[in-house]
């Protein structure tokens, strides 16, 4: 009597050359992935490390303030300069809600002609200053310190920004390839298969090998949708295209983000004086005194001479996030308000391209939303080194068959 003899289906051909993409692909850029999610995860964090490594300055503890009157914005300014002895103008200032926080002043000048971060960036400083006496109480080199460098990292590999976010870009869009070629491998043929796909069955597993498949498959699976989140919100920054799929996607159709660079100074130059910028401040702070602060241009010429169509002061709502901001127009000399754009005068579009930072960095819900954007990252870190692993152990394997 013969045996009947089961043999196992083969795979499919989509399910085939999914395999040969996923392995192909991770091969290839799987030491670039990992980079990025390593210098993504380190990021994730960074505000909270720098809030309590800079407690003692973000504050600046001065008393009795209720009877003290804040300096002129170019008083501040001239003290900051002489103490801090820098060659470069000052370039902007962040300007706190709370009446208890440091101002925070800032050398940012950008050379064009550099084919690297360090060359690209003769100078990025922060002051912490108190602003009722003009004291710059510590000056912290954002250019080399650990988060920016970490952030460079992972923006542009330390390139030029024009040309290093490509350089990122396309690992990033083969890695989303292996995302999706990965929940092809991953989904199961049946009900029996799915249970085992969806958790560890360690118990009387005692092969790493075994154990290193399953991490690779189990946690891939999990981190895959936000992955692929975190994926494209990166994409947005370095493909102009991704920018505006997102934005007319979002938008209903909308194919013109809107522009107010025709809103412009009017008023002549002698109208400008020393306390325009004073005004400018009193009038944002009068408008907005439930935000967390706002930034303002000092208006110095700078090495990049970007154009400015207009004076446009950006207004930060929370602490934790930028999504919810507003940005007004003023008349440079005159300081009046032009034009104001608050987050209720937004399309979903709009909306969505100002959160797409924070949902990038997982800001966007505070701590939650932050504690999954590190999670994920670890994971997608993981994924090059299990998946590695998996593929030596079966090239191994085939080598001692052969021999």
């Amino acid at each position: 009597m013969k045996k009947n003899h089961h043999h196992k289906k083969k795979p499919g051909f989509f399910k085939k050359w999914s395999a040969k993409l996923h392995l192909w692909f991770g091969l290839v850029i799987g030491f670039l992935i990992f980079i990025i999610s390593v210098t993504g995860a380190l990021y994730v964090f960074k505000d909270e490390v720098e809030n309590y490594t800079r407690k003692d300055v973000i504050y600046h503890h001065e008393q009795n303030i209720e009877q003290k009157q804040v300096l002129p914005i170019r008083a501040m300014e001239k003290a900051v300069t002489e103490q801090v002895k820098e060659k470069y103008p000052i370039h902007w200032v962040n300007v706190p809600i709370d009446k208890k926080m440091s101002y925070m002043f800032f050398w940012y000048e950008h050379n064009t002609d550099a084919w690297n971060y360090f060359d690209e960036f003769p100078i990025y400083k922060q002051a912490y200053v108190n602003p009722y006496t003009g004291k710059v109480l510590r000056v912290y080199d954002e250019k080399n310190g650990f988060f920016n460098i970490v952030k460079m990292i992972h923006w542009s590999y330390l390139l030029k920004q024009d040309w290093g976010t490509y350089v990122v870009g396309i690992p990033v869009i083969i890695f989303i390839i292996m995302l999706i070629t990965g929940i092809v491998l991953w989904w199961p043929k049946n009900k029996a298969a799915r249970k085992q796909r969806f958790s560890f069955k360690w118990k009387n597993i005692k092969s790493w090998k075994r154990k290193n498949y399953d991490l690779h498959n189990v946690l891939g699976f999990y981190a895959s949708i936000f992955a692929l989140i975190f994926s494209i919100t990166g994409l947005f920054y370095a493909f102009f295209v991704v920018q505006a799929m997102i934005y007319v996607v979002f938008s209903g159709g909308e194919t013109q983000y809107p522009d107010f660079s025709h809103i412009k100074t009017k008023a002549p130059i002698e109208m400008r004086t020393e306390t325009t910028l004073d005004k400018i401040i009193s009038t944002v702070e009068k408008k907005y005194p439930d935000s967390n602060g706002f930034a303002i241009d000092l208006g110095h010429e700078h090495m990049d001479d970007h154009e400015h169509p207009n004076f446009e002061v950006y207004v930060k709502h929370l602490s934790y996030s930028y999504h919810k901001s507003s940005s007004l127009i003023f008349d440079e000399n005159s300081g009046e308000l032009l034009h104001t754009h608050d987050p209720k005068d937004k399309n979903f579009g709009e909306k969505v391209v100002s959160a797409n930072y924070d949902i990038h960095v997982g800001a966007i819900l505070g701590l939650p939303t932050k504690i999954i954007a590190f999670i994920v990252s670890l994971i997608c870190a993981s994924l090059p080194v299990t998946g590695f692993m998996i593929w030596w152990g079966r090239r191994k394997k085939k080598t001692v068959k052969t021999a």
